[in-house]
């Protein structure tokens, strides 16, 4: 069932639009494009998380499928008096893999701004501690493409605190089938989850019981999916699978979590999972991420009355620089579709 080039170029078209945590309007209306291309209900509440409404055979039963369009990001904190930009971080950034990246900043006003962020003590040739200083929130700044070289000159550019900070991608699909970007956390999971309508569309078919895509926009601060719609009565979701230590997953796997820190999954529904990757033979692993949340986890922290399960491809390096492959996609995709087939 798995349509390769329509997984990948989703992937693509969304992970191109920038949206750290919170700044996320301009992905979300993107995904309601792609679901009315396909002629499904999109909706959004009152948060900014999207719902993509697909009726199933049965709609008495409703399985929600929450995913997440919000990435790491950064924020202007303040302005540095040489005209620099000081910076808060958006969820849990890794400085070290960010030293040298390109990024946007994002005005209150609609303007766009290129820049760098760099450490604080960028340049070998001036300063000692050039390879040394730690990578950490404290030492790192933007330094903009703009003449500017007081903090009066970037306030001229309307450039403020509590502007939205974004990361390039960098976006590239290998020979061999590695998918490597940023922020496959969890864009490569919302891509997993939209193929869905695809398949129904292309086979004229609907899935067992009714089903909810879920996009959330505030996943990667907590709280994405603490409110759900009331017919939803239990939850898969398609986030990342972690690589390394003791877990078993691998890129090219989908990765059935059963256990993370916010607990064990609901029993019955990591078990079909389980069953349904061995009947189905794909190449999946289960496995305890001891360091991870999920917007499952955030739903049952609300108090929703649902039980929840846990699955995604395997990504390399996550919060740095990520890596996938398209049989991770393939499995996942596999497998959500014989969830609510089953």
């Amino acid at each position: 069932m798995f349509n390769k080039d329509f997984t990948t170029k989703v992937l693509e078209r969304i992970i191109n639009i920038p949206s750290p945590t919170g700044f996320c309007k301009e992905v979300i209306n993107e995904v309601g494009k792609i679901a009315g291309e396909f002629g499904y209900k999109f909706e959004k509440n009152q948060k900014g998380n999207g719902i993509i409404t697909i009726d199933g055979e049965d709609n008495s039963y409703c399985i929600g499928i929450p995913v997440h369009v919000d990435t790491l990001g950064a924020m202007v904190r303040s302005i540095n008096s040489n005209g620099t930009l000081r910076i808060t971080s958006l969820g849990g950034n890794m400085y070290s893999t960010l030293d040298g990246e390109y990024c946007k900043i994002h005005t209150r006003n609609g303007k766009v701004y290129t820049g760098t962020m760099l450490c604080s003590s960028p340049a070998a040739h001036v300063f000692p501690d050039s390879k040394t200083k730690e990578r950490n929130e404290e030492n790192m700044m933007i330094r903009l493409d703009e003449l500017v070289y007081s903090k009066a000159d970037t306030e001229k550019l309307e450039i403020a605190t509590g502007d939205f900070i974004s990361i390039e991608p960098k976006f590239q699909i290998t020979e061999s089938g590695f998918i490597k970007s940023r922020y496959m956390d969890d864009k490569a999971g919302t891509a997993c989850a939209l193929s869905l309508m695809e398949i129904f569309n292309r086979t004229k078919t609907k899935p067992k019981n009714k089903v909810k895509i879920l996009i959330s926009t505030y996943e990667e601060v907590g709280h994405g999916c603490s409110w759900l719609p009331d017919d939803v009565n239990e939850l898969v979701g398609i986030d990342m699978g972690c690589i390394g230590l003791d877990l078993a997953c691998t890129e090219e796997m989908v990765s059935i979590c059963v256990k993370d820190s916010s607990g064990p999954y609901d029993y019955d529904v990591t078990t079909k999972l389980i069953n349904l990757a061995k009947e189905k033979k794909l190449g999946f692993a289960q496995d305890v991420y001891p360091m991870y949340g999920s917007d499952v986890s955030a739903a049952l922290s609300g108090g929703n009355n649902i039980r929840g399960g846990l699955i995604g491809p395997g990504v390399n390096a996550s919060h740095g620089m990520e890596r996938t492959h398209i049989k991770g996609l393939e499995n996942t995709v596999e497998l959500i579709y014989a969830y609510v087939m089953a």
